[in-house]
């Protein structure tokens, strides 16, 4: 599948389904169009990331072909904040004091683990019928001196203990020496109702209510074709999502002149138009999950990664256990200044 195939895809379902739901076509509903349909191996919110913008949530796909997984709770333990500037201040060596919140597992006869957040599969079982706990060794913590009694949520399935904690110790070759065990900090996330930021200023009067042609195939095929040089469009709703409200389509030139392109692009496109500097075109960013694969093959502990657009900033995301030496050399081909760092298991100064 080519690019244009995908693009010609996603559009033109959106346009079928904004059409069949209002007669009127004031503009397209395509908040549900990016479906990336590719088999993949990537992690990756990255493929979401040059068009997390118009996402509602942020899709993750494991390396090995797993299934994707949205997580729709809202109450979830704090994990680090992600480090826009200077990665190494975010690096772990052994005899550091280091923090970390979230899942442990105890296997009766093994040593407990503290297993790093990470997308899983959301299945319902019968009660009584769940698997037990597990953890990929790349992505877990051996622990020393953890009390299991002393867990958030705790439960025992099939002789597995788990529960959840914030543990604070000494990091040693990936082992951490608890020193302090509290309950995990829990964030509550609160849904709002979609209101979208146009990185633009507006015409005099606000954002008209204009049909958008956004879904037509020679659009499509235009934006396709310039694949190295722009972000994917974004859909923005400054009023809030609905048919009887504007909807403003936000482009990111990541090379060439804005209003060059500008002007090129209105010769085939019709609507509410908001261009806009870019970091990474749709082409860098797959040239970044490439150089990634890499580092997901060496099994460093990596657990998700998404672009600019999804969580803001101008760097691409990444989620991993631990910024250790190790994990820091096999960035830095790729460019540590691309990335905003998020471990688990965070140094304390």
């Amino acid at each position: 599948m080519n690019p244009t195939d995908k693009v010609d895809d996603l559009l033109a379902k959106a346009g079928a389904q904004w059409r069949a739901d209002q007669p009127s076509a004031p503009e397209p509903d395509l908040d549900r169009m990016l479906h990336d349909k590719r088999p993949r191996r990537w992690v990756p919110a990255l493929a979401a990331a040059s068009v997390a913008a118009i996402a509602t949530a942020a899709l993750i796909v494991l390396p090995g072909g797993s299934e994707p997984s949205v997580a729709p709770s809202t109450d979830k333990p704090a994990v680090a904040k992600s480090n826009d500037s200077d990665p190494d201040s975010l690096l772990v060596r052994n005899g550091d004091r280091v923090e970390m919140s979230g899942e442990v597992i105890a296997v009766p006869g093994k040593s407990p683990i503290y297993c790093a957040p990470h997308a899983e599969v959301a299945i319902g079982y019968p009660p009584g019928k769940e698997p037990a706990p597990t953890c990929s060794a790349d992505i877990s913590v051996r622990l020393i001196g953890v009390d299991l009694d002393r867990l958030t949520d705790a439960s025992t399935i099939k002789g597995v203990r788990s529960g959840q904690a914030r543990l604070v110790g000494i990091w040693q070759d990936r082992t951490v020496t608890v020193q302090e065990q509290t309950a995990p900090t829990v964030v509550k996330a609160t849904p709002s109702p979609r209101k979208d930021a146009v990185p633009c200023p507006g015409p005099s009067g606000g954002w008209p209510l204009i049909s958008s042609n956004i879904d037509r195939p020679e659009v499509s095929q235009w934006l396709a074709a310039r694949a190295g040089q722009i972000d994917n469009p974004a859909l923005l709703y400054p009023e809030g999502a609905g048919r009887t409200k504007p909807m403003v389509v936000r482009i990111g030139v990541a090379h060439g002149d804005l209003d060059t392109f500008r002007r090129e692009f209105e010769k085939v496109y019709q609507g509410n138009l908001c261009v806009v500097q870019a970091t990474y075109s749709q082409e860098d960013v797959e040239n970044i999950q490439n150089a990634l694969m890499s580092a997901y093959d060496q099994k460093l502990g990596l657990t998700g990664s998404s672009g600019p657009g999804l969580e803001g900033g101008d760097k691409i995301h990444l989620s991993l256990l631990v910024f250790d030496d190790k994990t820091r050399a096999a960035l830095a081909p790729i460019g540590l200044d691309k990335f905003a760092l998020n471990p688990a298991v965070i140094p304390l100064r």
